[in-house]
Formats: C-alpha cells, sequence, structure tokens
C-alpha cells in the first residue's frame, strides 16, 4: 500500500504518515506488515506499508492508501 506525498514538505509528511502506520500496526497487533519511504525527488516521497495478500482487502477499506502494487521478496 502506496501514499503519495508531493510538494516542499513531502518528506515531513510522508515521515509523520510513516508514524501512524506503525502505531496502527502495533495498536492491531500485525507483526507480519512493515513501513518505510522512498524519497523519489525533493518534491515527492512515497510512504508505504508491506502487507500479507490476504490482508489487502480489509486494510485497504481501513487505511485509504492511494495506490498499491505487489511486492516480491
Amino acid at each position: 500500500m502506496i501514499w503519495d506525498f508531493r510538494g516542499r514538505s513531502a518528506e515531513r509528511t510522508a515521515e509523520h504518515h510513516r508514524i501512524h502506520l506503525d502505531d496502527f500496526i502495533r495498536m492491531e497487533k500485525l507483526n507480519q506488515c512493515e513501513t518505510g519511504l522512498e524519497k523519489v525527488s525533493d518534491s515527492y516521497t512515497m510512504a508505504y506499508m508491506v502487507v500479507p495478500k490476504d490482508m489487502v482487502p480489509a486494510l485497504r477499506e481501513k487505511l485509504k492508501p492511494h495506490r498499491g502494487q505487489i511486492h516480491r521478496q
């Protein structure tokens, strides 16, 4: 699940969003999930959450990501 942040404060906003995602993981005891950031440019940073495929529908409804993609390890 991916959240896109653009503009001068994109990186700070993405970092803040990641804090909320980490809090959600702890509260819901989703130990199999992880979060991260990817800075694409000075004005574009993505926050992401890697989740098991079977959890995607429920978490997508709760967390409203901007988009998603399949992650292969």
